[in-house]
């Protein structure tokens, strides 16, 4: 049983009991519960905390868990409508209106309710994940003289030195920022160079996430497709002369969703497309580091090859480490540099010096390439057992590219299949994947799904999630009503 089912399972139980105790009393020991339930120290500690969140019991260090007293008369809410005329005013005047839509990023970071296989998580699994390195790492950064205090705006020189050494070429560590993650990276730089009601060329599919940022900004995202190749240099350049855009966010390597990595002819060309049409590429680059054992040698960012300041580069280490290791690089050269600066010293002060301190002891250390190397061997092993399955079981969903790096499959589903349909299907069926369309910023020219095979328990996960999934796609065919039964049902062992 994965440990996330033995925990919601656990916590179920004690709250089906909990009205055998009165406010204030106290329940059992963990001892008792543990040899009670035969369920380890963790899992009934997660367990507690869980009901602790819902307001259920309370936890009192040294002396155990106690039910709740009752909560205090709701409180009376006054009449809230008038914010719906406010809120609609507010973007009335703009040329593209703001909308903030979180249900593409919330995709990839809510989790699914316990025992179902997350087959739509945007982070490694804890399993892959270096705590204990970054325990060390953390614990050794607090020890460090001056940890506590104000680090520079700009971030710790030795951290920035790092990240202009990892992208390589002719970048230098007076051309970087630390920020918190990709996201905010990817936000500062978009209002550092589009201003609102601009068009902005993006990718197409996308990162969900992306498009939010844009539209949040009243930006007007502006397809331009990828193939196996990457994003498609004849195209772009039609889409600078139609739209007058004077950015482009591009993800040459792994890009998500496809995979795909931009081809070595096609580097050189949408660098000078770009120069050409006086605009900037936002090289989103924070998969570099989730690469496959069997990739190669991997081609240098773009931000390497480029002496004119047209590419603006977000590198990060948190995909490789864990989502709330939030420690991001932008990268940038010229007079954009001090407006990049600006924004993000007015939106996020900087970045925790504690947290840059552990990201420097962390990367030095000889368990940061051990992980890096069992990352990629576990990264690879995992794709092969999904693509494995999904040939055995859903031949019918094409697969038109295996990536060597990233976390994530995009599958291309029949012509007419329901996206929609086919997720809440498989959500029924024990299983969560990610619908296509968030993806496209325009009409999508076909259905597609997303799978993660990166934040699983591992390969066993993978197998049992993919015949889940043949049940609902099954259920969504009419093929075998009787799959919506259950996960297993008709299904080969």
């Amino acid at each position: 049983m994965y440990e996330s089912s033995s925990v919601g399972e656990l916590a179920s139980k004690l709250r089906q009991e909990l009205d055998r105790y009165s406010p204030g009393e106290k329940l059992p020991s963990s001892r008792a519960l543990i040899e009670r339930f035969r369920v380890s120290p963790v899992t009934v500690s997660r367990a507690l905390a869980q009901l602790a969140a819902e307001g259920l019991v309370t936890t009192r260090p040294g002396a155990g868990a106690y039910r709740a007293e009752p909560p205090a008369a709701a409180r009376v809410t006054g009449d809230t409508s008038w914010q719906e005329v406010a809120l609609s005013a507010d973007g009335a005047a703009d040329l593209v209106p703001r909308t903030v839509d979180a249900s593409g990023v919330l995709a990839t970071l809510a989790a699914p309710p316990p025992g179902v296989v997350e087959f739509n998580g945007g982070y490694l699994h804890p399993s892959l994940q270096p705590e204990q390195a970054m325990a060390a790492a953390l614990a050794r950064a607090g020890r460090r003289p001056g940890a506590w205090g104000r680090p520079p705006i700009e971030g710790l020189p030795e951290l920035r030195e790092w990240f202009a050494r990892d992208i390589g070429g002719a970048v230098t560590a007076a051309e970087v920022l630390v920020t918190a993650g990709g996201q905010s990276a990817l936000t500062t730089a978009l209002r550092a160079l589009a201003p609102p009601g601009a068009p902005v060329l993006v990718e197409s599919p996308t990162y969900p996430g992306l498009l939010a940022i844009a539209r949040s900004a009243g930006l007007r995202p502006v397809p331009v497709p990828v193939d196996a190749h990457g994003v498609r240099p004849a195209l772009l350049a039609d889409a600078f002369r139609a739209t007058g855009a004077r950015v482009l966010v591009s993800q040459p390597l792994f890009q998500n969703p496809t995979g795909a990595v931009l081809a070595p002819e096609r580097r050189p060309e949408v660098l000078r497309i770009a120069r050409a049409a006086g605009a900037f590429v936002i090289e989103d680059d924070v998969v570099r580091r989730l690469v496959h054992e069997d990739a190669g040698p991997l081609p240098s960012p773009l931000a390497a090859d480029d002496p004119d300041g047209v590419v603006v580069h977000v590198g990060s280490l948190t995909k490789a480490t864990s989502a709330s290791f939030r420690v991001c690089a932008l990268t940038a050269r010229g007079p954009v540099l001090e407006r990049l600066r600006a924004i993000q010293v007015v939106d996020t002060f900087f970045v925790p010096r504690p947290l840059q301190e552990a990201a420097l002891e962390l990367v030095g250390s000889p368990a940061w390439p051990r992980h890096l190397r069992s990352v990629a061997a576990e990264l690879k092993n995992r794709r092969d057992t999904m693509t494995a399955a999904l040939r055995l079981h859903l031949p019918e969903l094409a697969l038109p590219h295996v990536p060597s790096g990233g976390y994530h499959l995009w599958l291309r589903l029949p012509d007419g299949t329901d996206e929609t349909a086919l997720a809440s299907a498989a959500l029924r069926a024990g299983v969560a994947v990610t619908p296509g369309r968030p993806y496209f910023s325009a009409e999508p020219p076909a259905p597609h799904i997303r799978l993660s095979f990166a934040a699983v328990a591992g390969p066993a996960e993978i197998t049992e999630g993919v015949r889940r999934l043949r049940a609902a796609w099954a259920e969504t065919r009419g093929e075998n009503r009787s799959t919506s039964q259950g996960p297993d049902a008709n299904l080969p062992a």
